[in-house]
């Protein structure tokens, strides 16, 4: 892990603008921090979370220089969300509802029933989410687990779910509750774009910077992700629509689905018995991403804005708390209606002037610089830009509507990076003289120009060294500038390798679990995303699965696109090799964990046909690069 040795001050023109901050927000309102305390339990003795293999996933004391003053390399009002979010342990959240905090980047709240309790949300890992629960027993009593219950389909809100509940268990009845479409959408942002989402989350939430003032400070939403094993258990019980009930160890539950808010797959659970309301990730104490720096599809704030009026008219005037999967939860009726109103302003404000400023002519960039937030929802700390941002969360609304061309044709066919770096390096008088401008800017304060300058250069000489250092450095500047966590670890992150060199990829999500969970369908189409085109021109395979007790499966490679087909219909093409096994061992060849040339001495496996054919097919598949270059070509 490198370590924080050759971090540099914070230039006079930052600290100035972070001073800035301290006087324009209410930083003397304490609602928050009596919010975030309430409840308190205790928290767990040891404060190293360790998987089964005994390697740390967690250090619950990480974050305790938060609870210094903010220094010059911090913008105060991320510093103070940040150490909001620091806080770690059990809490109480009403009579029967508790909350694992502190523990990992999301909350695990547990609610009780007659004889056991209610699981919501079982953090990123196994070992977080087993600590969190032993820390809540170690209180309550030995409680069975009696339910489980994921909010969506983002891994902080299941992958931890093996460390609290077992197979054996859900298969002797304990039910698992999930919005409608959560697998598939669980497994195909994981597992169809998940090596670049995982690479580009390594930014986000800067898991591999050191923790400190001039480092990774937290991430808005949460401090970080743990890096521990990641799980799902499917869910065995569906929620289909706004307005199901269902019961579990006496615990009652009336469900609003919102998919399209947050995520694809989405709902908030209100607990009528209690008079409580859980918003899930669909109202929380920030700004949240319409379009995550680590990438995801565009989400809509239009929908999202409409589900949360519909959340206030269902459920407001009979719900004393509001609570959600991050954070700290919001009491008093009055309160929880403000709170909602105001969350539901920001996301249609946002939406509407985009709109309206596109409909004028405003391009993607100039919609980011022009918008400016009501005053109202600019003193209210929760519409805060931590984890989102109103920048690129506009630019999230332009795409979703006109795409990435800004109708300018001059950007229709520009050149990619390094033909564009060579060009305009030249065109600026030479790398010496583009570096010497941009160390008078840097001078200046002008670090956005310096970055979008110096990237030049080092896309054409990445092993320029004096063109390295002066990025880092000001990447460095504008990260203890940013109120956004995740835009702090991206600046943070890029200075980082670009003075010690990659540090890759901490966590992944492509878990054995969620390629478990993958169908035959979707591990075809995961496969067909492998396959490097232009080598497979002239190839022409094809290779029909017969699973005993389903469907046949043909794969066909031809002009360079992996197609299949369930069954034996028109589009089948006939097969070079045909292969009747079962359907765990169609899965264990596509994923690699059986090679085709072992199949004739497993039992039971029939080959009709050239069986090298399968092993042609299969090495045409390239494999996805974990660690890919981000601030250098």
């Amino acid at each position: 892990m490198p370590q924080n040795t050759d971090t540099k001050p914070a230039e006079r023109a930052v600290a100035q603008a972070n001073e800035a901050v301290r006087q324009n927000y209410p930083f003397g309102d304490a609602q928050d921090l009596e919010d975030a305390r309430r409840g308190f339990m205790g928290t767990a003795e040891d404060h190293v979370i360790r998987d089964g293999e005994g390697s740390a996933v967690w250090d619950l004391e990480a974050y305790g220089f938060l609870d210094q003053e903010c220094p010059d390399t911090a913008n105060p009002s991320l510093w103070r969300q940040s150490r909001l979010c620091s806080d770690h342990g059990l809490f109480e959240v009403t009579d029967g509802i508790y909350q694992i905090r502190g523990f990992d980047l999301s909350n695990m709240t547990i609610v009780e029933g007659e004889r056991g309790v209610l699981i919501i949300d079982p953090l990123v890992c196994a070992a977080t989410a087993a600590a969190g629960l032993a820390l809540y027993r170690s209180h309550r009593g030995e409680r069975p687990v009696t339910g489980m219950l994921y909010t969506h389909s983002h891994v902080d809100h299941f992958g931890g779910v093996r460390g609290v509940l077992t197979d054996e268990e859900v298969a002797g009845g304990v039910p698992v509750f999930a919005p409608h479409g959560f697998v598939e959408h669980a497994v195909r942002e994981n597992v169809y774009a998940g090596t670049a989402m995982g690479r580009r989350a390594a930014y986000m939430y800067g898991a591999a910077l050191p923790k400190g003032p001039r480092g990774q400070i937290g991430a808005g939403l949460g401090q970080t992700v743990s890096t521990g094993e990641v799980g799902l258990i499917p869910p065995t019980v569906d929620i289909t629509r706004t307005g199901q009930t269902e019961t579990v160890d006496g615990i009652r539950m009336v469900f609003q689905l919102t998919p399209g808010t947050e995520a694809p797959a989405e709902l908030n659970i209100h607990f009528p018995d209690r008079s409580a309301l859980c918003m899930a990730e669909n109202a929380t104490h920030n700004l949240h991403n319409l379009l995550t720096l680590r990438g995801a599809e565009v989400r809509d704030p239009h929908v999202w804005s409409r589900y949360l009026t519909e959340a206030i008219d269902l459920f407001a005037g009979s719900s004393d708390l509001a609570f959600a999967s991050h954070h700290w939860p919001v009491w008093g009726r009055e309160r929880v209606v403000t709170f909602l109103s105001e969350q539901r302003d920001l996301y249609g404000y946002l939406h509407d002037q985009v709109l309206r400023m596109l409909n004028l002519g405003l391009t993607s960039a100039e919609i980011a610089e022009e918008m400016v937030m009501p005053p109202a929802l600019e003193q209210a700390w929760h519409t805060h830009g931590y984890y989102g941002s109103v920048s690129h969360n506009s630019k999230a609304v332009y795409q979703r509507y006109l795409g990435w061309f800004d109708g300018n044709p001059a950007h229709l066919w520009q050149h990619p990076p390094t033909e564009a770096a060579r060009r305009y390096v030249d065109f600026m008088g030479g790398a010496d003289e583009v570096l010497r401008r941009a160390r008078e800017s840097f001078g200046e304060g002008d670090l956005r120009w310096v970055v979008e300058v110096v990237n030049h250069v080092l896309f054409t000489d990445p092993d320029n060294e004096q063109a390295r250092a002066l990025q880092a450095d000001a990447l460095e500047q504008l990260g203890y500038g940013s109120e956004n966590g995740t835009w702090r670890n991206f600046y943070l992150m890029g200075a980082l390798e670009l003075r010690h060199g990659s540090v890759g990829t901490p966590t992944t999500t492509v878990a054995p679990d969620l390629l478990a969970a993958l169908t035959l369908d979707q591990l075809c189409d995961a496969l067909a995303i492998r396959v490097d085109g232009p080598r497979s021109w002239d190839a022409d395979i094809t290779v029909r699965w017969k699973p005993s007790g389903g469907d046949a499966l043909t794969l066909r490679l031809r002009n360079g696109v992996l197609t299949h087909v369930m069954g034996t219909g028109p589009s089948a093409a006939d097969p070079d090799v045909e292969i009747s096994l079962t359907e765990a061992e169609v899965r264990a060849v596509l994923l690699g964990v059986v090679a085709p040339a072992d199949l004739a001495a497993r039992p039971g496996v029939e080959i009709t046909g050239d069986i090298g054919r399968l092993t042609e097919m299969l090495g045409h598949l390239s494999d996805p690069d974990p660690d890919f270059a981000i601030v250098t070509p």
